[in-house]
């Protein structure tokens, strides 16, 4: 996970600790580390900003002129990448459901994103983890486009035995959304999870009618998933989602296969909103907390 972005934070950890700490000795070994990131996916602005935080950082710090400096750069380096990461980190989606469930009502929870990011799948996953937390679960399936989308949720849903609400193909997603709402608040159901159809975001019509969804059913809780696997684009999408139908947290699928990791830097600084989880597999039990401190601190692990 990550490789091709540790090897290369490895190197430029290594260059800094052999040299001074004034600007003119960190001036290109941070350009460096700026062309370093860029080449692994992370956006130009938020690559500025590990750099711009990295110099403040050492410039500050009182190093030994000579010896090993190592620690003191991998440190500066760390807070450098948490400094971005670190949006609203701590919010904790499971304190919500459970206070909503206290006050008696189902919480909802709306995932968009384009084709083929593993949205399905990872409803499946995020259900397997809300039902090993003791929560009741009902499934929408919002896809009415996709041929084999509802029977895709359906098999997932008799996986985990839980119930899906569906219409027939082309139907109004937001009146599945609606229903499913209804069905829980009716049968005390928990949480009610709600695909939708995946589209891309240069799409002015299928954008619209996601904000029609979303205004209908009025979720508790938007999910934006994004395959980590294609950068940049990831980090557009988010930013046009973010901006169009709005969002509050993220979910990064296939993290396993991904090489570089750009996004789940420049996520987090450019839309304003936390990853919540990682995908690292295909079981239902591979969806990860993200952690902002405990990613980092993997990035710069020997």
């Amino acid at each position: 996970m990550f490789e091709k972005l540790r090897k290369g934070l490895k190197g430029i950890v290594s260059k800094i600790s052999n040299s001074g700490f004034t600007d003119k000795d960190l001036e290109p070994l941070l350009w460096d580390l700026q062309i370093q990131l860029i080449s692994n996916d992370v956006s130009v602005e938020v690559a500025e900003k590990v750099c711009v935080e990295m110099k403040e950082r050492l410039m500050g710090t009182n190093a030994p002129r000579f010896g090993d400096k190592s620690d003191v750069v991998r440190t500066a380096l760390r807070e450098s990448l948490e400094a971005v990461m670190d949006c609203n980190n701590k919010l904790n989606i499971f304190e919500k459901i459970s206070q909503s469930k206290k006050d008696g009502e189902p919480f909802s929870v709306m995932f968009v994103g384009i084709n083929g990011t593993g949205k399905t799948t990872t409803i499946a996953k995020f259900t397997h983890k809300l039902q090993e937390a003791g929560y009741s679960v009902v499934l929408a399936s919002g896809d009415t486009y996709r041929a084999g989308a509802i029977e895709q949720l359906e098999e997932h849903g008799r996986r985990l035995g839980v119930r899906v609400i569906r219409h027939k193909y082309g139907s109004d997603a937001a009146a599945v959304g609606f229903d499913a709402v209804e069905h829980a608040r009716a049968q005390g159901i928990d949480v009610v999870l709600i695909d939708t159809a995946g589209r891309m975001q240069t799409n002015r019509n299928l954008m619209d009618e996601l904000q029609k969804v979303k205004r209908v059913v009025d979720p508790n809780f938007t999910i934006m998933i994004l395959d980590s696997l294609i950068g940049n684009d990831a980090t557009e999408q988010a930013m046009t989602f973010n901006d169009y139908i709005g969002f509050d947290a993220a979910i990064l699928t296939k993290v396993d296969a991904d090489a570089k990791g750009g996004s789940s830097l420049s996520v987090p600084y450019l839309t304003g909103k936390p990853v919540l989880y990682v995908g690292v597999g295909q079981d239902y039990d591979d969806l990860e907390p993200f952690d902002a401190q405990r990613f980092a601190e993997k990035l710069l692990a020997d």
